[in-house]
């Protein structure tokens, strides 16, 4: 009796790897990303290829370093030696959100170059965690003497007075102020590793829904919904590319499961609406 195995897809992958919060694989998550674009990547060797870059690091820090000296070194190593930065250029490849893209090429934005950064700070045993910073992902490093907010974009850290400048056009638009504001220390909380995929994915989805790209939309919401399954307007939004796809069928059971379980949204109706034309041009 022979027995055959299939390989899983890159979206079943992908599921496994996000099914718990417990021990989630930040890094390994966020390199199969770009398994939609890029279908021969083998995720391992990128995986392996940062532990080449820690390798490196760590054969320069001596044994008894300091935490301070060792996020200098991160820093001088990763910015300024290897030259990784913001693609000032072309902010909105989606190459810039694709692991192995950035560690071709050195170039990112801000989400991705932090995962990278993130990984090679806790191989030298510092604190470090991502911050979900309005408009503009962070890295948050706690030393003993106090905390480093740093711009994964430029490798600039940041102080209290310039990170309150970059909050104020995000406070003023959402009226956040006077009586209304809040502490600073609330923008810089830890984000999980699920809400930094999250990220990742939805500025994937903003480029490819921008450039009316729905089949790459597509893809994209198909690990949305797989990473958040309760967060039913991602199921509206795979609906809306299915139905700008000419997916009909697949529009109106993601738009009806939106219907079903988002019922205080403000745009039932509307979404109400759009199902019942798709269902007369079926």
């Amino acid at each position: 009796m022979s027995l055959r195995f299939s390989a899983p897809t890159a979206l079943e992958y992908f599921g496994s790897l996000v099914q718990s919060d417990d021990h989630f694989p930040l890094l390994e998550a966020a390199a199969s990303l770009a398994q939609d674009e890029y279908p021969e990547l083998d995720v391992q060797q990128v995986l392996g290829d940062v532990d080449q870059l820690l390798a490196r690091l760590k054969r320069r820090l001596p044994a008894d370093a300091a935490p301070l000296q060792r996020l200098r070194l991160l820093n001088q190593f990763f910015f300024h030696d290897l030259s990784f930065g913001g693609n000032v250029n072309d902010y909105y490849d989606p190459d810039n959100s694709y692991l192995n893209a950035v560690l071709r090429t050195r170039r990112g934005i801000p989400i991705s170059l932090a995962v990278l950064w993130m990984e090679l700070a806790q191989g030298l045993g510092l604190h470090a965690r991502g911050v979900a910073f309005p408009g503009h992902f962070m890295l948050k490093v706690t030393l003993p003497k106090g905390q480093v907010v740093i711009d994964p974009f430029t490798g600039k850290s940041l102080s209290r007075e310039e990170l309150g400048e970059r909050l104020e056009p995000y406070k003023r638009s959402n009226g956040l102020v006077d009586d209304f504001d809040v502490p600073l220390g609330l923008y810089l909380q830890p984000a999980a590793p699920r809400e930094i995929i999250a990220r990742m994915l939805r500025n994937l989805k903003e480029v490819h829904r921008t450039q009316e790209d729905w089949q790459r939309a597509i893809a994209v919401q198909d690990r949305l919904v797989a990473l958040l399954p309760d967060a039913w307007s991602e199921h509206r939004d795979r609906g809306l590319a299915h139905a700008e796809q000419g997916n009909t069928s697949e529009a109106v059971r993601d738009l009806e499961t939106y219907l079903t379980h988002a019922d205080d949204a403000l745009d039932i109706d509307v979404i109400a609406e759009r199902v019942a034309t798709l269902r007369r041009v079926a």
